[in-house]
């Protein structure tokens, strides 16, 4: 009796997690699996990327959690990199893929079992859309590697520009001053890190300039300017900006064209629909996961976006496990993300003011100063604790964090206690642990909690 086959499309996060997991239930005689990988890698984690660029990092195979010669040799996973998926035919259950090294020499691969796993593309406005030398995404270990080459290239670039003012973008831009440069952040909302609410944004945006960083915010690029083939400025509505090299962190969006052609469900944030098990909905033998596919948020219910390689670890193993015939779940998300910029600390779990009211709740916010350790140990750092609740039952909604140390991690305390439905009055109470090297006698967390207690009260 002939193996079943597995085809998966994405050799990152998602996709490799779901091939090691199916691997690790059903051996090479019972499960052929076959990945397609556009890029020169396998399992790397992009979000190291702004390390290696600002030279935290040293290599890129630092990066690389599983090369392709371990899936091969190890887990009898045929790995074909730099070919590129142009096609999915539900009917004749085959996948069609180029061959980027050969020529594009076209390639058809029968499946049973289908795993879309293709990530996520970059935000890339018409303005942005140039042939110039000099502008650069970072989403994969390839942009990495194309960014670097020009930053020590002849004449060596001086004035960075930065693009987008989230976690990629301020990241990006404490790389650029690692390695000397001048830099300029431009973000088109009224303040940095939209992840957060407004008014914690400009204590980001405060914090920014005083490491030295011009933070344009509320202000939109309208254009590149260039000279010789190479990037010279960015034009904005508050004027143009000399440059040297551009880098655009404006975000992602779920790389599902190939899906939607062949009539998987696409859900209304432009994710596909997957069930609990990440099977695409109404589709048998096709399973999703990653950067690629739409979550639930265990506060408002609703579907949400949200693209971040935990999830996709996460989801890529449910998808193994059920396909190496195990059970598992995906329990949905809270949308918790943390980020640093030079010692800055931003953590954010749960919902915001403006996404609370649009799932429909009654809040109150509440927003403490505290400090990182008892105040008379050496280092105390300031930190901003922000708590949303809501009204009539005090649950816990949302929670951000903005600090300078030991501030983002607190932000897990939150997530865990928005995950199981906690009020703020039951977290008044928790006991967490307290020394005066790590924590005041009331942590910035239990302080937040009973003040927001009060405000319900």
């Amino acid at each position: 009796m002939a193996a079943e086959r597995l085809v998966v499309i994405g050799g990152d996060a998602a996709g490799m997690s779901a091939a090691s997991q199916a691997r690790r239930r059903r051996d090479a005689t019972d499960l052929e699996i076959v990945a397609f990988e556009r890029g020169h890698f396998t399992s790397y984690a992009a979000c190291g990327i702004p390390y290696w660029v600002g030279g935290l990092v040293e290599d890129e195979q630092q990066l690389v959690s599983r090369d392709p010669e371990t899936f091969r040799n190890k887990f009898q996973v045929d790995v074909r990199l730099r070919h590129e998926v142009t096609g999915i035919d539900l009917d004749r259950r085959e996948v069609v893929a180029r061959d980027l090294e050969n020529g594009g020499t076209e390639v058809r691969e029968h499946f049973d079992q289908l795993v879309y796993a293709a990530g996520a593309v970059p935000i890339t406005p018409d303005w942005a859309r140039t042939d110039a030398d000099g502008v650069f995404g970072v989403q994969t270990l390839d942009d990495g590697a194309a960014l670097l080459a020009w930053l020590d290239s002849d004449p060596r670039p001086e004035r960075a520009v930065v693009v987008g003012g989230g976690y990629i973008g301020v990241e990006m831009a404490e790389a650029m001053i690692q390695r000397g440069l001048s830099v300029s952040l431009v973000e088109r909302s009224p303040e940095p890190m939209s992840t957060v609410d407004p008014d914690m944004g400009a204590l980001v945006r405060k914090a920014l300039c005083g490491l030295g960083l011009d933070v344009r915010s509320g202000v939109s690029v309208t254009g590149l300017e260039t000279r010789d083939g190479r990037v010279s400025a960015v034009v904005t509505e508050d004027g143009t900006l000399p440059a040297d090299v551009v880098v655009l962190g404006l975000g992602v969006r779920p790389n599902t064209a190939l899906a939607a052609e062949a009539g998987l469900p696409i859900g209304p944030t432009g994710g596909i629909r997957v069930d609990l098990r990440m099977r695409v909905v109404d589709v048998p033998g096709v399973w999703a996961a990653g950067d690629c596919v739409e979550s639930v948020h265990r506060v408002s219910g609703q579907p949400v976006y949200v693209p971040l390689g935990t999830h996709a670890n996460k989801q890529g193993r449910v998808a193994g496990i059920n396909i190496g015939g195990g059970y598992a779940t995906f329990a949905g998300v809270v949308g918790t993300a943390v980020t640093r910029v030079c010692e800055l600390e931003v953590g954010r779990t749960g919902l915001r003011e403006a996404e609370a009211t649009a799932a429909g709740f009654e809040f109150v916010s509440v927003t403490v100063e505290s400090t990182n350790r008892a105040g008379y140990y050496p280092g105390a750092r300031p930190m901003t604790v922000k708590l949303i609740a809501e009204r009539r039952s005090g649950r816990l909604l949302g929670a951000q964090i903005v600090g300078w140390s030991e501030a983002a991690k607190r932000i897990d305390v939150l997530a865990v206690a928005i995950w199981n439905r906690m009020t703020v009055d039951e977290m008044s109470g928790l006991d967490l642990g307290y020394a005066p090297p790590y924590a005041p006698v009331w942590d910035p967390v239990l302080v937040a909690a009973r003040k927001a207690v009060d405000a319900i009260r």
